[in-house]
């Protein structure tokens, strides 16, 4: 009994890690579609997408037909090109199961990716060491997997370490099974947000090893070619699109803000500290203040010995020095001169974000705190001066410090608040529902989508795949129901068909000048925008506006084939527009109250 309670209490770390996960599982499985997640970026743009393609059956289609490319019932028939490719895992999930049910397997790949790939990256660096720092590999591990990230490409961010593992493998023992994988690796990867600067790293890892062993590594070397391909070969829709497409896109006339030299620093400070809400990894409140105390110390031991190498060669500051280099990559894409000389150099990568080596930065805060935890972890291995006794109670109390650190490090991970962080926000809002005794505003992922409600209006009106617009909610709600949209969020397709639906909303864009902004120096969201200024378009429970006017171009939204429009609000000037009412529709499941008006 005493050993086996010995057992429990040397490995508490591992129970600990598998309570966290099963809680992050426990509240989808406890709460199930009535859960709460992100909706920005998220239920509003690529959940919707990946439905949509596969209730239209056009998911898996051919690159082109006899007939012309494959459209989308979206923006008036975008092509199907731009929209995700289908061999990314992420995307898969929906093909073979129901929308809310891929979007939790996405999220615990995610996790289970993030954490064995962490530790398997760890144990081939550290070999026989590996178990020594196991405690602390597994609480980092699991802040790791943990970090609310832009859930589409959670994968993406959290199968880095596997990709570094890969690669560690080619380099020491090429076999043509690590290249096989790293040519399949892709399809836990995005090409534009990782694949791009992955293969910028790679390149200079090559020259890195190149000096340093006074030999090319041509296992690696040979290694860029086959994860190029294999980029190619599972987004060649992407690839379609960047060197052979033939329009315009709204990348072209997108405006990137622009700031001065003097200002880089600021905006290096602010993305070293805040990072962007995308990759938002929470290091900011624990990590951070964590690794510069604990370089600061290391450092100040350096200079002190006067070891000016090892300082230089310290893998802690080389992380944090690498962190820096991506916030200043991220600041030198607001430089315009810089980015139109790129843009111009290279036509292809015009409107291409190359400031988002940002999203490397998560996988570097948690290798830094784990290299961190390791100095505290190992401070004793060279007090010989104190006794045996006294030195073994010093080393407990610094083992203990860093395994608190690291318990710290995960409950921020899943407690502070964040765009993504879909633990959080169910735990707030269910709890704020028991102890307030009232919904919050938020929607779950149920009602924001409302299927019910939606096959209900669809079978009364006998919908025939008429092109439709929402106001008053995103027109992702409509393509996940399997009504074809004028409007919606994306972030490539033609300048033609911006301007052509800048026709049907001229009219808000003259009276609500922050939209007007938005949409032309944007417009990824060709949305139905409110001219009061009024954002419509908000998820909330109640959507209570002071305009009741609907402000668009009726005869522009009749000439692109405009039918009806679906609307979470009575519109005063519906008979001056020459719209008329079908019908008002409403159910028990859901929040929403859709006026639904058809053009005359």
């Amino acid at each position: 009994m005493r050993t086996a309670f010995k057992k429990i209490k040397n490995s508490w770390y591992v129970y600990f890690v598998l309570l966290l996960g099963g809680m992050q599982l426990g509240m989808f499985l406890l709460w199930g579609e009535d859960s709460y997640v992100a909706i920005h970026d998220n239920l509003d743009l690529f959940v919707a997408h990946n439905t949509m393609l596969v209730r239209q059956g056009i998911f898996f289609t051919r690159l082109t037909q006899a007939v012309g490319e494959i459209a989308a019932p979206m923006l008036h028939g975008v092509s199907r090109d731009v929209l995700g490719s289908e061999f990314f895992l992420t995307n898969l999930l929906y093909v073979v199961l129901p929308p809310f049910v891929a979007y939790v397997t996405a999220y615990c790949l995610k996790l289970f990716l993030g954490f064995s790939g962490f530790l398997l990256l760890a144990k081939d660096i550290y070999g026989d060491r590996y178990p020594a720092y196991r405690r602390l590999l597994w609480l980092v591990a699991a802040g790791f997997s943990m970090i609310p990230v832009f859930p589409q490409y959670g994968i993406c961010f959290t199968s880095l370490p596997l990709l570094l593992w890969l690669l560690r493998r080619i380099y020491r023992q090429p076999r043509l099974l690590w290249y096989v994988l790293l040519f399949c690796y892709p399809i836990l990867s995005y090409f534009s947000y990782f694949g791009l600067f992955l293969l910028g790293y790679l390149l200079c890892g090559i020259l890195i090893l190149w000096c340093r062993d006074k030999k090319l590594s041509l296992p690696l070397a040979a290694s860029v070619p086959v994860l190029t391909a294999g980029y190619m070969a599972f987004e060649y829709r992407l690839f379609r699109e960047i060197f052979f497409g033939n329009q315009a896109t709204i990348r072209e006339s997108m405006e990137v803000g622009s700031i001065s030299l003097r200002e880089l620093p600021k905006v290096m400070g602010e993305v070293f500290t805040d990072t962007v809400f995308h990759a938002q990894d929470s290091h900011k409140y624990w990590i951070l203040p964590v690794c510069v105390a604990v370089l600061l110390w290391v450092n100040l031991s350096y200079l002190k010995n006067r070891q000016w190498k090892r300082m230089l060669t310290d893998p802690g500051n080389l992380i944090l020095g690498l962190i820096f280099f991506n916030c200043l990559v991220y600041g030198l894409y607001y430089l315009e001169p810089l980015r139109s000389l790129i843009e111009y150099l290279v036509p292809p990568l015009t409107g291409f974000q190359f400031n988002r080596t940002i999203f490397f930065n998560p996988l570097l805060w948690y290798a830094l705190l784990f290299l961190c935890l390791k100095k505290v972890w190992d401070l004793t291995e060279h007090e010989g001066e104190r006794g045996t006794s006294e030195k073994e109670k010093l080393q407990g109390r610094m083992r203990r410090a860093a395994s608190g650190i690291g318990v710290i490090a995960v409950l921020v991970v899943m407690l502070v608040p964040q765009v993504y962080n879909d633990f959080y926000s169910n735990c707030y809002h269910h709890i704020y529902k028991y102890l307030r005794g009232r919904i919050s505003t938020q929607v779950s992922f149920e009602e924001f989508y409302s299927e019910e409600l939606f096959e209900e209006i669809k079978e009364d009106i006998g919908y025939g795949g008429e092109w439709s617009a929402a106001y008053g909610m995103h027109p992702a709600i409509l393509q996940f129901n399997g009504i074809a949209t004028l409007d919606g969020y994306l972030g490539l397709y033609s300048e033609e068909y911006k301007q052509r639906f800048r026709q049907v909303i001229a009219p808000a864009l003259e009276s609500a000048e922050e939209f007007r902004e938005l949409y032309d120096t944007w417009g990824a969201r060709a949305y139905l925008y409110s001219g009061a200024g009024e954002n419509t378009y908000q998820p909330l429970r109640e959507l209570t506006p002071e305009d009741h006017k609907l402000y668009i171009d009726s005869d522009a939204f009749r000439s692109l084939e405009g039918t009806y429009i679906f609307s979470r609000i009575e519109l005063e000037n519906a008979a001056e527009l020459e719209l008329s009412l079908r019908g008002v529709y409403q159910t028990e499941r859901s929040p929403y109250v859709i006026y639904l008006y058809e053009a005359m």
